[in-house]
């Protein structure tokens, strides 16, 4: 059962996966690759390298001192990222109502299955109850009210 459990939750998994269209996997792949380590450090490479360059240029410096393209690249990369990664975490957010949804399904058959289990339980230890009872009883009959064994 735990096999088919975890079979299921893969397969819940894949599902999910095989239904996002171009732009909600490119969305995913942006986020992720904004989201790291990788990027902050290839972007701060790059504009430090920029900043040398324009600083030490010896003709002509293609963007001075206040660096002013570099922030409108900066403005349009953000401008561009928000909107993606947005999307990106609110499919997340439906990936995690879906999952949870699936959580309490399963929770709510497992709750099933204990009170079932229960109940036979229940009635196992009733009959076997029952069972000693009704050997008192006998016991009790045949010490109080011997059963002749004489016919006249």
């Amino acid at each position: 059962m735990v096999f088919k459990r975890i079979n299921q939750i893969r397969t819940w998994y894949e599902e999910q996966n095989e239904t996002m269209n171009f732009g909600q996997r490119l969305a995913d792949n942006v986020a992720n690759g904004m989201g790291s380590w990788k990027f902050i450090i290839i972007q701060t490479l790059i504009v430090a390298v920029w900043m040398i360059f324009n600083f030490i240029a010896l003709v002509k410096h293609w963007d001075p001192y206040p660096f002013i393209l570099l922030n409108l690249l900066f403005s349009t990369q953000a401008a561009y990222s928000a909107p993606i990664i947005m999307m990106s975490q609110n499919r997340q957010n439906e990936r995690d109502r879906a999952q949870a949804l699936s959580g309490y399904q399963t929770d709510l058959a497992t709750k099933k299955g204990m009170e079932e289990l229960t109940a036979r339980l229940h009635e196992i230890a009733l009959n076997d109850k029952l069972d000693k009872i009704l050997a008192l009883l006998e016991k009790w009959e045949s010490e109080n009210h011997p059963v002749a064994t004489e016919l006249p």
